[in-house]
């Protein structure tokens, strides 16, 4: 035991002379680490993550690369505490904002005691999914002389979206996953119908290494309250909008403005000006968020108004200002400017 990992002391150990308490035999040891989620674009990884926080902490939408960028969101039990990185969906890059994406998850893996890869039961094992795992091994494992991989770091398989799976369909599945890598464990799960989260949870933990509590226990996100609000507008956007315009749109939260007594420098009553850009890349595409009468803006901030609220800890006001920003997902000052 180091000295920085000593037990705590109690008034009968003082008495008969013992610097530490024993520890009890049989407690199971704390454990903490950063798990990466990783998987193809749209596999369930912001929908698990959400499921096993307990809160939406990451954008869970249909449309593919809705994640931008690594979100933590942090999972406190009695015995242990997960770091679980929402990485965005690695794929073949399109635009700049796709390498930046790419790059994203590059520094997210860059130091993780776990990696979860998501594989989603409904679909067939594809090039997507081989290029992640070549990526992990590159990263992850030592190719023995018999041509097998011994992984650094636990690789977990988690196999999503069970529910659209009968039972035979679901074992011909979990043997195709088990013969496609060496992993350390492999779990079914639908995030969705929240069937075997638990599991997922336990198996995360018992791979996690021994270490301490790195968070407060009720901080649920790393995430700062102008990058929450920023992902929660663009979520809402997303699902207003059905299938236009996924790609093109970007939000950032400007400012968070207290209202201020001008004499005595106390809060008052006032509400919280929250203040928004939301960012297209051409004038034609303005129209479409804003809506016929306002109506797209209307109904988001009607939304997010019970969340933003608890986010800034008080009754806001979100202004929503539409903006272009010409050609930005190629546009290397543009990316600068919106936080790529």
């Amino acid at each position: 035991m180091s000295d920085t990992e000593q037990q705590p002391v109690n008034d009968t150990d003082l008495n008969n002379g013992a610097s530490v308490s024993e520890p009890v035999q049989g407690e199971q040891p704390y454990r903490s680490g950063f798990v990466a989620v990783v998987g193809r674009p749209n596999v369930g990884k912001s929908t698990l993550i959400n499921a096993l926080i307990g809160k939406q902490i990451a954008i869970a939408s249909s449309r593919p690369e809705t994640t931008r960028k690594a979100i933590r969101g942090i999972l406190t039990t009695d015995n242990a505490q997960l770091v679980l990185v929402d990485t965005p969906g690695i794929h073949r890059p399109r635009t700049l904002l796709g390498q930046r994406l790419n790059d994203i998850v590059e520094e997210s893996l860059s130091e993780v005691d776990v990696v979860a890869f998501l594989l989603p039961a409904d679909q067939e094992i594809g090039p997507g999914d081989k290029r992640i795992l070549s990526r992990l091994r590159a990263d992850f494992a030592v190719k023995r002389d018999d041509g097998t991989f011994k992984w650094k770091v636990p690789l977990i398989a988690i196999v999503t979206k069970i529910d659209e799976l009968n039972r035979e369909q679901l074992i011909n599945k979990l043997i195709e996953i088990n013969e496609f890598a060496d992993f350390s464990d492999i779990v079914p799960v639908s995030a969705l119908e929240h069937d075997n989260l638990n599991e997922v949870r336990d198996v995360l933990i018992d791979h996690t290494p021994e270490g301490p509590q790195m968070y407060p226990e009720d901080q649920i996100s790393e995430e700062r309250p102008e990058e929450t609000i920023a992902e929660l507008v663009r979520g809402a956007f997303l699902e207003e909008l059905d299938d236009e315009l996924p790609h093109s749109l970007a939000v950032v939260v400007d400012s968070i403005e207290y209202p201020q007594d001008n004499e005595s420098g106390e809060s008052y009553d006032g509400k919280i000006q929250v203040m928004v850009s939301v960012y297209v890349e051409r004038d034609s595409q303005k129209p479409i968020i804003i809506g016929r009468g306002a109506e797209h803006l209307v109904r988001v901030k009607k939304k997010l108004r019970t969340p933003v609220n608890r986010i800034v800890g008080g009754k806001a006001r979100l202004d929503l200002h539409v903006k272009v920003a010409k050609s930005w997902q190629s546009d290397p000052k543009q990316l600068e400017k919106l936080g790529f």
